[in-house]
């Protein structure tokens, strides 16, 4: 038998509906908290990616966001391209996480040598492994290009290793030049945030050129299932999203904090001179670092297109922008902390959307950015330490 408040009289009819208000107010809130969670999560591997760089470099990689854009798009390309053979679910997901941190990752060793190396050491002319490597990027964005575009002619077939050999050659020329003048220089810490936010600007408008300006829908790809527990829904995309970002997570503190690599990056984090007197290969470790990054950020965006279904080139900007507030909550240059800023940051943004306005959504990290920075720079796990010189 249904209950209904006639059954209840005009006191238990209003106490019934008083009790189904309170029930259905704890499902929304409950239901926020779920979307924040799974929001945070994509948050929280983006700035993981700037708290390992700045914690070694002292250095806010800004093109960082761009990272993220891209991995997504690799993912859409991977899904074209592969969304017709048949393939299970999970193995085009997998296809489309490894190919994205492939390219992720030598996107990332691109900025370093490319943007940052130049600045802070000596450059050297680019060896015959990284023309290899430039040449073979070069191909891969013309493929990717005409894959999103339609398709290449069997005529154009030749355009890419074309594109490749010419991108090897103008980037051969460029570091022959910024090598010229051989001995080591600091660099004011200006010119590498200026440097920072011209490397974004230009991934940026690179992949609107090779992609266009106009939002992507990435196919479906996961099962179209969900449960509800207790009156909230949770779906698949969610639950592959916390659940491959606890993972990445879990894995990377374990390399940091449980392995002979992760002791070298704090040693090369907390004194980089003293690191390289103890024998550590500092340029090594950073590079690895940006790696680790840009593979985070490369996961990032996958998780990000699965579960929003619309890309475009301008999100890079916009989730880079939040991750750096999350990194700088939870204090910049603390993995811990990165987390944490990341995951609150995405519940405050659920919340505020849910029950205030979805047009404001952006302003809430500007706010939280704001915040921080007045009431506790070092952030909410951050210590106070004196800069490096």
């Amino acid at each position: 038998m249904i209950e209904h408040p006639s059954h209840f009289g005009t006191g238990g009819g209003t106490l019934w509906c008083v009790r189904r208000a309170l029930r259905f107010a704890l499902q929304e809130l409950v239901q926020q908290l779920v979307n924040g969670i799974t929001l945070g999560s994509v948050y929280a591997l983006i700035a993981l990616g700037y708290t390992m760089v700045y914690g070694i470099l002292e250095l806010i990689n800004f093109a960082h966001g761009e990272v993220f854009m891209v991995g997504a798009f690799v993912a859409l390309g991977v899904f074209v391209v592969l969304g017709g053979a048949g393939l299970p679910w999970w193995l085009l997901l997998l296809a489309a996480l490894l190919c994205a941190m492939a390219v992720c990752s030598l996107l990332g060793m691109g900025l370093e040598r490319l943007a940052y190396r130049p600045l802070l050491s000596e450059a050297k002319p680019l060896g015959a492994v990284e023309l290899g490597v430039i040449a073979a990027s070069g191909s891969g964005i013309w493929w990717l290009y005409h894959q999103l575009k339609g398709g290449l002619s069997q005529a154009e077939w030749w355009l890419g290793p074309a594109v490749g050999l010419g991108a090897a050659a103008a980037f051969w020329g460029l570091f022959a030049y910024l090598g010229r003048s051989g001995p080591a220089r600091k660099t004011p810490r200006l010119s590498l945030l200026i440097t920072a936010l011209g490397a974004s600007i230009l991934l940026q408008n690179a992949m609107r050129l090779i992609v266009g300006s106009r939002d992507r829908i990435l196919p479906e790809v996961l099962p179209a299932w969900s449960f509800t527990l207790a009156g909230v829904q949770i779906t698949a995309p969610q639950i592959l999203t916390v659940g491959v970002s606890v993972t990445a997570m879990v894995l990377l503190t374990w390399l940091v904090q449980s392995t002979r690599l992760g002791k070298a990056m704090r040693a090369t984090a907390q004194d980089i001179e003293a690191a390289q007197l103890m024998g550590i290969n500092t340029r090594l470790i950073i590079v690895i670092v940006f790696v680790l990054g840009s593979s985070l950020a490369a996961v990032a965006g996958v998780l990000f297109g699965i579960f929003f279904k619309s890309i475009n080139f301008f999100i890079g900007f916009q989730a880079g922008l939040k991750a750096f507030t999350a990194a700088v909550l939870g204090g910049i240059g603390n993995i811990p902390g990165a987390v944490l800023g990341g995951l609150l940051l995405g519940l405050l943004e659920s919340l505020g959307s849910g029950y205030i306005s979805s047009e404001w959504k952006d302003v809430f990290a500007f706010i939280v950015l704001v915040g921080v920075l007045l009431l506790r720079p070092s952030g909410l796990l951050g210590e106070n330490v004196p800069e490096k010189v």
